[in-house]
């Protein structure tokens, strides 16, 4: 008896030792690496992102701002090309690290971010209508990285990329 509650003793101690860290690590992963890891120009770490926003609750205790006005002053369906949710990830990426005081230093990896984002969603589109999608995806990306913000995009380069689906 005594050996076999030493046994389980041990199988008991590994199995913590085992399955412990990986709780530890992600307890311990603070909000700049979580942040981090949720702004790259990757599809995972849009997707991780996505994920994180459909359910914020494990998320909580990070205190992350999720709030957006998507586009800015910019449409958010220019043309008809849905681009509201890679601009909720750019607000959220501007919000949070605006919060966290690094925002310049992150900036530049957070446009080019919303770059790729808009790039992966026109090619969702047929190959008819991608050259305009490309076209807008381009001004937009242009004016967060120039202007910092949508507000610069004007409804001329709207109409240019309208003529690329004639």
């Amino acid at each position: 008896m005594h050996r076999f509650l030493r046994r389980s003793l041990v199988i008991l101690v590994s199995t913590v030792a085992l399955i412990a860290p990986a709780a530890v690590a992600r307890a311990a992963a603070t909000k700049a690496e979580v942040l981090s890891s949720w702004t790259q120009t990757t599809a995972a770490s849009t997707n991780a992102w996505n994920a994180a926003r459909l359910d914020r609750a494990p998320w909580a205790s990070y205190g992350f701002d999720w709030s957006t006005d998507y586009c800015s002053s910019s449409p958010d369906n220019p043309l008809g090309f849905d681009f509201t949710l890679s601009c909720w990830h750019h607000d959220f990426g501007y919000r949070n690290y605006k919060d966290l005081g690094t925002f310049s230093s992150n900036k530049s990896r957070l446009d080019s971010m919303f770059y790729a984002d808009l790039k992966r969603k026109c090619a969702t589109y047929s190959t008819l209508t991608q050259p305009a999608c490309y076209s807008l995806a381009w001004t937009y990306y242009e004016a967060v990285c120039v202007f910092g913000s949508l507000a610069a995009v004007q409804p001329s380069d709207v109409d240019r990329a309208r003529k690329l689906l004639r």
